[in-house]
């Protein structure tokens, strides 16, 4: 039985960048650990940095990256998901990330912490 997805990649569908989504979801399928799952989604806001891709899962921090443009780019999102996968709280530094991928950060939110009841 397949494994229920806990970890997320996210492509833009809107984006009209340099890569269509069908290419980056075909050149990803296969090289991201166990565990995660690629979805499209309707518009993440980096319409002026296209083609926008995220990363999310349960406790950890977000990221979105932009200026997702070539084959260098997607080998960087590959390789970036599993140091994702394998940081408990997801929270990486730019420095840790891919080189790629040093410039093409658009945000990077905390991880959700719920407050415990008083």
């Amino acid at each position: 039985m397949p494994e229920t997805p806990d970890h997320f990649l996210l492509i833009c569908s809107t984006c009209t960048g340099a890569l269509s989504v069908d290419v980056m979801r075909n050149a990803l399928i296969g090289r991201l650990p166990t565990g995660f799952a690629v979805r499209t989604v309707t518009c993440m806001a980096g319409c002026a940095r296209p083609t926008a891709v995220g990363f999310q899962a349960v406790g950890k921090a977000h990221y979105l990256f932009g200026d997702i443009e070539t084959a260098e780019d997607v080998d960087a999102l590959a390789e970036f998901a599993h140091q994702y996968r394998n940081v408990a709280d997801g929270w990486t530094n730019a420095t840790d990330r891919p080189q790629p991928l040093f410039t093409k950060t658009l945000s990077r939110l905390p991880r959700i912490q719920l407050e415990e009841p008083s």
